[in-house]
């Protein structure tokens, strides 16, 4: 999970005047001792829980429990500490097993990006979290694990996550894809130490709210950002330009469903859903196309569509062909790559009709005395028309591995023996 909170919506600014803390002042804590209070009673060093025999403290539920109050993860901090701390052991064990050892200047360096999306250097960010009680060592074993359980998965599935050829130019070729939009009320009420217990029994009452007229109530009457004018309305916003770590939560939500309060710097927020659409996207356009168009003699003869047919059978893709034609004259071949605009109308229409990998033998040349075998060898979206291969392949081998890392993970708690003390 990325850890960084952008501005939450654009065209809000009060909403991003909050959001935007960390870039003013480093790493701001919000006040949420609360959380952490029934715990911090226990003996901090007492085994809150086991997960397949090893044991999770009370000290590391308090320190992750501030650490994500400190980062604005959405969500009960205190919750999604225990959550991770059980995904933390889980992924140890196995990255143990497997023998995944993390040096201490990977370590580092893993600090020190991670500090570089709050704008800190690593020294700062460690600096900042000790200021509110956070050992450095719960930030570089945040960090430890990720990085041992990245390679796990690497070593693990790569072979398995390299895209084929096809992937690849099927990626190329692909324009805007649908995307989601969601429809929102918002309620942001500011918090301090002393008003804490008040805000957040205020806010739990607004998460409760079902009713569009009441939320708009509460936003009217409690609600510190400027959409308090309009019930805490928000104009229709694309779901991918909302922080990772909010956008399950919406995804999941209908209608009248309310978030549960989510803590921001200085303040508390609930959302309301009103509306959520798929966006249709536009139909893409093409920078280029590839294609390859080889020359049977013999026109429509049933001897060169025989030749034809036989060709479809030989190759897979535009590369092929040239071992088709090796030893024959270069005019039998040619291979373009033109912007659509300067494809021959008849060909362009033909391409048209195909996908990649596939064939026509609709068209002749030399006055139908030779048959086109025309293949589509590939388009590039204008949206890619910058884009390298080599990136293309990394984003969709790190999307697989992505894949194979959540069914592993899965599989490791539906097999973990759980036990709370």
């Amino acid at each position: 999970m990325q850890l960084k909170m952008t501005h939450l919506i654009g065209r809000s600014r009060p909403l991003a005047k909050f959001l935007a803390t960390t870039r003013r002042a480093g790493v701001a804590a919000v006040a949420m001792v609360a959380l952490a209070a029934p715990v911090a009673a226990q003996n901090l060093f007492a085994p809150a829980l086991t997960v397949n025999d090893d044991v999770i403290t009370n000290y590391e539920l308090v320190q992750r429990t501030n650490f994500l109050t400190i980062l604005r993860a959405p969500g009960d901090p205190a919750e999604l500490a225990r959550q991770q701390l059980i995904d933390d052991r889980l992924r140890n064990q196995v990255t143990t097993e497997a023998g995944i050892e993390v040096t201490p200047e990977q370590v580092k360096a893993g600090v020190e990006e991670f500090a570089s999306r709050t704008n800190l250097s690593a020294e700062a960010l460690l600096q900042a979290v000790g200021q509110e009680g956070i050992a450095p060592e719960t930030v570089r074993d945040f960090v430890r694990g990720s990085l041992a359980w990245r390679q796990y998965v690497r070593d693990k599935y790569i072979n398995q996550a390299r895209p084929s050829r096809a992937e690849i130019d099927r990626a190329v070729a692909q324009g805007p894809q649908p995307g989601v939009r969601v429809l929102l009320s918002e309620v942001i009420i500011p918090i301090t130490p002393e008003t804490a217990d008040q805000v957040e029994a205020l806010a739990r009452e607004i998460a409760a709210l079902r009713s569009y007229d009441a939320f708009s109530d509460a936003a009217r009457q409690f609600s510190a950002s400027d959409t308090r004018n309009n019930g805490g309305r928000l104009n229709w916003i694309a779901l991918n330009t909302l922080p990772p770590q909010l956008q399950p939560l919406l995804i999941d939500m209908n209608p009248g469903d309310t978030t549960a309060p989510i803590p921001l710097p200085n303040a508390v927020a609930i959302f309301q859903m009103r509306g959520i659409q798929e966006i249709v996207p536009p139909t893409p356009s093409y920078s280029s196309i590839d294609y390859a168009a080889y020359y049977i003699p013999g026109g429509r003869s049933p001897e060169a569509l025989a030749r034809a047919a036989a060709l479809r059978g030989q190759v897979d893709r535009c590369d092929d062909l040239y071992g088709i034609a090796q030893g024959q004259p270069e005019s039998v071949l040619d291979r373009e790559s033109r912007a659509p605009g300067q494809i021959p109308s008849d060909i362009a229409l033909e391409l048209s009709k195909l996908d990649v990998g596939e064939v026509s033998t609709a068209l002749t040349r030399s006055n139908g005395q030779q048959l086109v075998f025309l293949m589509l060898c590939k388009r590039t979206a204008a949206v890619n028309a910058d884009v390298t291969p080599e990136d293309v392949e990394a984003a969709l081998t790190q999307r697989k591995l992505s894949v194979f890392a959540e069914s592993e993970l899965a599989q490791l708690r539906a097999n973990a023996l759980i036990v709370e003390q």
